[in-house]
Order: structure tokens, then sequence, then C-alpha cells
């Protein structure tokens, strides 16, 4: 599909406009979809048409207008990937009613050497899915990262906070979630590209280790350092120890207004909207005492919430009936028309064969998508998180047919829930029912013997296959953020 993309050329006045902008700037761009379908008003897209980074350097025009017509060819191609084909199926929408415009957006951040990135980027809702006393729903939640967007967005390491509460942070409670939970690496635009062949990874944003961060001062405006002699995490970066991403230095130290500008811009948004909203964000902070700051606005979506749920009282159900109950769960209602599990086996797992369980996962999803089948997932780690060691790196087209997902906690590592991530958005989107479960810290269960015990009806490595004759239930109240499933025929 690419290849019979990019080898169609673009309309000769379009052509020209390209050229004359690009005889006008030398930023880096990003290159993005604007669909009709992507942003409407009751099921955004989110995720699910490429985007692409151009660094847009140097002297040679026409290498820099190859590049950018290439880009836009593959944003435009995007639409007819199968996973995107997929994603339209799973909505009340056809494909062919779908219209695609492209948007060439500056990128908001400054050069470091060879490197181009924004001081931070983050996602603030203006409905928080998950509060913690004092927090409420409507007090929102953001999730921010040093760097690009994509590790936010994509399901990586990044900071939640309150913008109402901008102190309290609860994955950061203690020490050791602190070095759990911080951010290990962060996303740049790579300026001169270092002899790669693939044409693809020249349109992208590059990894780079914090020491990278470090030597570009960049760590500084938003770093902590852990203390190994005194177990203990000091706020910024003066100290001999390992440096952490806290972002200490806004939330704590208020060296810029970060939580006072979504606050204002959630308000405006939702205000303008009619309902909650979801809003993208970088920001370049001043390389000097007299440059201000440069505050991006990126894009702004509805956000879907769904309706209430039934209130659950706990004590009037037998535990031995239940296959799972979570105190985090996102959706609403009842479900009851669910037969089939498929299940990532918690003993069995092993986090450096993630990607294979992807697979596998991926596997049964198009089996029981193609047969109309919906079905409960259930796996260790976060689903969809680009890092493999925090869970299972799935695309949404590859779990698309579930009904209700679980996310289980490592034995070792508690499962803290993305919600600035494409994925989380498109779990909101389709009403997904989605529990996050932490025994160790209290929050539910799931039965793991029980499931262990049934016989399956299909293995891919360590993912199984279960089929029942009468369907589960599942019990959800978003309000209360309680859910339970029960087993069949409980």
């Amino acid at each position: 599909i690419d290849q019979r993309f990019l080898a169609a050329p673009l309309p000769a006045l379009v052509r020209e406009s390209l050229l004359a902008f690009l005889a006008e700037v030398a930023y880096p761009v990003a290159v993005r979809s604007s669909s009709l379908l992507e942003d409407s008003q009751y099921q955004p897209f989110t995720g699910v048409y490429d985007t692409f980074m151009l660094a847009n350097q140097g002297p040679d025009l026409v290498f820099r207008f190859e590049q950018l017509m290439e880009a836009i060819k593959r944003v435009y191609a995007s639409t007819f990937h199968q996973h995107a084909k997929a994603y339209v199926r799973a909505t009340p929408y056809r494909l062919e009613e779908e219209k695609m415009a492209v948007i060439v957006q500056r990128v908001i951040g400054a050069v470091h050497g060879q490197r181009f990135y924004p001081d931070f980027s983050g996602v603030v809702r203006s409905h928080n899915f998950y509060p913690v006393p004092p927090m409420r729903y409507q007090d929102g939640i953001a999730a921010v990262a040093l760097g690009m967007g994509r590790e936010v967005v994509d399901g990586g390491k990044c900071l939640s906070f309150c913008p109402r509460y901008p102190r309290n942070l609860p994955q950061f409670s203690s020490v050791e979630d602190i070095l759990a939970n911080s951010q290990t690496a962060f996303w740049a635009l790579q300026l001169k590209e270092l002899g790669s062949q693939d044409p693809v990874s020249q349109l992208r944003e590059k990894a780079f280790g914090l020491e990278c961060a470090a030597l570009d001062g960049t760590l500084d405006l938003v770093g902590s350092t852990y203390s190994l002699d005194n177990h203990a995490v000091y706020d910024g970066l003066s100290r001999h120890g390992t440096p952490v991403v806290s972002f200490a230095p806004i939330l704590k130290h208020g060296m810029f207004p970060l939580p006072e500008i979504v606050l204002q811009l959630m308000a405006i948004g939702e205000e303008a909207f009619g309902r909650p909203v979801e809003i993208e964000f970088a920001v370049r902070m001043g390389q000097t005492a007299s440059e201000r700051a440069q505050f991006g606005f990126l894009q702004i979506r509805p956000l879907v919430l769904s309706r209430e749920g039934e209130e659950l009282r706990m004590d009037e159900i037998k535990v031995c009936h239940l296959l799972c109950q979570s105190s985090k769960v996102l959706g609403n209602g009842r479900v009851q028309d669910v037969c089939d599990i498929v299940v990532v086996d918690f003993h069995r797992f092993e986090r450096s064969r993630s990607p294979e369980v992807a697979k596998g996962v991926a596997h049964f999803n198009a089996k029981l998508t193609g047969q109309g089948v919906p079905y409960l997932l259930i796996g260790v780690g976060r689903w969809g998180s680009n890092d493999p060691w925090l869970g299972i790196p799935v695309e949404w087209d590859e779990i698309s047919g579930a009904r209700l997902i679980v996310e289980a906690g490592f034995r070792d590592f508690r499962v803290t829930p993305s919600q600035g991530s494409h994925f989380f958005q498109n779990l909101t989107a389709f009403q997904v029912g989605y529990f996050t479960v932490n025994p160790d810290a209290g929050e539910g269960f799931v039965d793991w013997e029980w499931l262990n015990r049934q016989p399956a009806l299909e293995e891919q490595g360590c993912v199984r296959h279960l089929r029942f004759q009468a369907p589960l239930i599942a019990l959800m109240n978003g309000r209360g953020s309680q859910g339970l499933i029960f087993k069949p025929e409980s």
C-alpha cells in the first residue's frame, strides 16, 4: 500500500505550495493526520493513523521537499493499513466515510547538539477516571515526560499528577516507587541521520538515555537525585547520586506554572465543547535568563464518557463466585454476553518474552474477531506499553475484539494505569471494561488457580483460549471505580 502511494505524484499546486513553505522555514515539523472521524464528537480516534517527524534541516531544499512529500503520502497511506481498517470496523463508521487532511505543524523544542526536543511534553484530561482522595473526577489528570510526547502517548514511563494537587503523587509515594516508575529514556529528533538505511526511520523520533539529557542541560529542569547511601531522593541534581525524572522543580518549586496553565485550558476547553476534553501540549523553557518559556497547545479533542454504572455491594457477594474484583475500573454498566477468555498464564509469563506473548494475543484476537465473538482478555503488566518490561506491547488492533480487559500486576512490580496513552484513550472511546488489579496493594484479585484448572480450547505459548457454555457476568461502577467479574454460572 505504501509503495502505491509513494509512486503517485501530489497535485502540482500542492507541490508548489510545499516548496514555497520549505523555502521560508527551517525548523522541525510534524506531519500528522486530521481526519473527519478521528476527532468526532462521540467516538474520537487516537493514534490510529501515522504521524511523522521531520528534522527539516540543511541547505538541500530538494531533499527536504522530497522527505516532506514522502511523509504526507505515508500519512494518507496509513488510512488503508490493516490496523486502521480493524479499528474502523469496531466503530459504527465505515472506512469509505472517512475524509483525510494532513497537517504540517511546527514542532515545539530547542536544538541540543544533534538532537531537537521540547523540555517536556504531556497530555491532560479534564476527567480523572482513577482519582485518589483528595482528588475528584472533575479535577482532571495530567501525564508528562521529559522530551517529546511519545513516551506519554505510547504508555511508557511518565509522571501523572492532578493539576489541582500537583504535589500529591501517588505513584511516587516511596523511594521504591520513584525508582520503579520514573522515566529512564526520552524521545527526540535526530537532526543528522547516522547511516540508517531505513527511510521510515528518518521520519521518526528516536529514544535516548537520560545521560544525554544531562549533557544537554534539560534534566536540570525536571530532575532529582537518588542517594544510594541514604536511600533517599533529593530535589535537584546538585548532590552526588543517580538522577531521576521527578518534575520536582516544576510541581513543587513552581519553576514553570504548568498546573495553573492546564487548569485554565481545561476550563476553557470544557466550556467550548460542552463536555470533558483532552489536550496535548509541549513546553520549551527559555535557554537564557531573559528568554521566555513557550507553552505549545498542540491538540484538543472531546473525551468520551460512558453512562453511570450500578451500585456494587461486596458484602452481598461470595468471593468464591468471583473471577476478578478490582477497585480500579474504567467503564460502567453490565456485560453479560462474553463466553470466551483469552488469558496470559500468570505463572508461566516472563517479561523477557512479552513480544512473543503479544503475538499470541494478536492470533486469538484475529480469530475471535473474524468470528464476531467478544472475549475477556486477562494479562500481566500494562497492556499496550511501548516498553516490553512494563507489560505486553500490543497495538490496539491486536486486542480490538476484547469486550473486557484485565491487567494484573507482576509478582514484583505494581501496575499503574497509563491515563495519557493513546491506548487508554481508545479504551474510553470504545467503552471497553478495563480492570486494573494489584493484589499486593490491596487492589483486587484474579483467581489464577481457577483459570489454570479450566481446559484450554487452544494455546499459543503461555496464552490460552478458554470457552464456556454459560456467559461471564461483569458489573462496573465507574463513579466508584469498582468492578466485579463473575465465573460462569455463578
